[in-house]
């Protein structure tokens, strides 16, 4: 059973607003929540008191966008490093995608991962159904209280999971129950756009060349099919890593709500880099879709203050380093990002590009309902203990050392940083304390109102 906690005199932001309050944990729950300040003698008695002074106290990250690499890729990161990295981030839920060894395509190997999950995840957890060409009973069998999405490839990917074949993607739009969460790139114009640029380099091209190659076109034409098969079919449809401000005319410009039918997702990366940087830190940021031109950056932040982008995630995905080396032809696509992603934004809350009640609405309060995610995810009494506790006076630089993530480096090496996650709790267990970690308890599976 979880210990009881008192946590006092703190910042709380949460719906909206910010309020100096307090907040009492019992048996992994929030019991209660008390604005101004109150009586601690009491209270005091039967619960641990953690002083909140000067810090800010926000619901879980629920990060709805993934690559844990667990079973078969766990030389680059596993379930329980990668979850350790990510409640030390102040994530205290996650979304894994499929494409693992063996690829997440069937309900028998959906069931392994949640398996492993529970004896391992410091953070609690649910799995994408990957779509294939030919799986389609599969995706009608999934639970739809126990899966997240199902994960629709729309562009280049590995192995079978590849969705090119029209009647089948038809087939999904039309017959999934539960949302889709569809990667858009048109495989096509990627193929012709690297042909081109690959003789026009004389077989030199490096990664500056990937934005042109994945380039606004590319997401454009693959996005706008998925939002047109989501208008015709009525589909649930969640748009995943945007990177352009050309696909924002897809979007609605209002918050989520159960009208709300197609809603988009922005990762950390995009928020944060721009094409400029493949020049200082190369490979280390070759993700896709691409980042892109500052410009698309700039937009992206202005979608989500016009609520036409709903989430922030991290689309965190390790490699080993020796991997990333390699010339670009042969560096694989992703960067480990789970740790690093609030502190990014709470960067960019000090540059004012962004509000802390934004930050927690895109990384907290939207993923709980767009995922119809049960009681988590807002700081409200009855719901489970997620929690993070912020110092946003704390400069620190992102160094080697504190890497947590199994392939050992982030791109963000020597970023300087002006916010720290101090406590993470998961479930009302304080998982994550300045640095130390209480691996006794485990996460759970989160469940949908669906």
């Amino acid at each position: 059973m979880a210990h009881p906690y008192f946590i006092y005199n703190i910042s709380i932001v949460n719906e909206g607003e910010i309020v100096e309050g307090s907040v009492l944990i019992e048996n992994g729950k929030i019991n209660k929540i008390i604005k101004g300040t109150t009586n601690r003698d009491e209270i005091e008695k039967t619960h641990e008191s953690i002083d909140g002074k000067g810090k800010y106290l926000i619901p879980g990250i629920i990060d709805d966008h993934v690559h844990f690499r667990e079973p078969g890729l766990t030389n680059k990161g596993d379930i329980y490093t990668e979850s350790r990295a990510g409640v030390a981030g102040g994530v205290t839920s996650f979304m894994d995608m499929p494409n693992t060894m063996p690829q997440a395509v069937s309900i028998g190997i959906l069931n392994e991962k949640f398996r492993i999950a529970s004896e391992k995840s410091l953070a609690n957890y649910s799995f994408y159904l990957g779509a294939t060409n030919d799986n389609l009973d599969e995706i009608k069998k999934a639970d739809k209280s126990q899966v997240c999405g199902i994960k629709l490839f729309m562009g280049s990917s590995t192995g079978n999971m590849l969705v090119d074949n029209e009647f089948s993607l038809r087939k999904c739009f039309d017959e999934s129950e539960i949302l889709i969460a569809a990667h858009c790139e048109d495989e096509q114009l990627i193929k012709s756009n690297f042909d081109t640029y690959f003789q026009r380099t004389g077989n030199r091209i490096d990664v500056s060349y990937h934005p042109l190659i994945r380039n606004e076109e590319a997401c454009y034409q693959s996005s706008s099919l998925a939002v047109d098969l989501a208008h015709k079919y009525n589909t649930r449809l969640h748009l995943l890593h945007m990177t352009t401000a050309k696909e924002m005319s897809l979007l609605e410009n209002s918050p989520f709500s159960e009208n709300k039918r197609i809603t988009a997702e922005v990762c950390v990366s995009h928020l944060w880099f721009n094409e400029k940087d493949y020049f200082s830190k190369g490979n280390l940021i070759k993700i896709n879709p691409a980042i892109k031109a500052e410009t698309d950056r700039l937009a992206l932040l202005a979608a989500l203050s016009d609520h036409k982008i709903d989430v922030i995630a991290s689309d965190h995905a390790p490699h080993l380093l020796e991997e990333k080396m390699k010339d670009y032809l042969n560096a694989p696509s992703g960067a480990p990002m789970i740790q690093h992603s609030l502190p990014v934004m709470l960067e960019l809350y000090h540059r004012r590009m962004i509000s802390l009640e934004s930050i927690v609405e895109k990384m907290c309060h939207a993923p709980a309902r767009i995922f119809n995610i049960e009681k988590r995810g807002f700081i409200r009494e009855g719901f489970q203990a997620d929690l993070v506790i912020v110092n946003l006076s704390d400069e620190n630089i992102i160094g080697r050392a504190g890497i947590l993530y199994k392939c050992g480096w982030s791109p963000l090496e020597g970023t300087i940083l002006h916010s720290k996650v101090c406590m993470t709790f998961v479930n009302g267990n304080l998982v994550y304390d300045h640095g130390s970690f209480n691996e006794n308890s485990k996460g759970q599976a989160l469940t949908f109102n669906r």
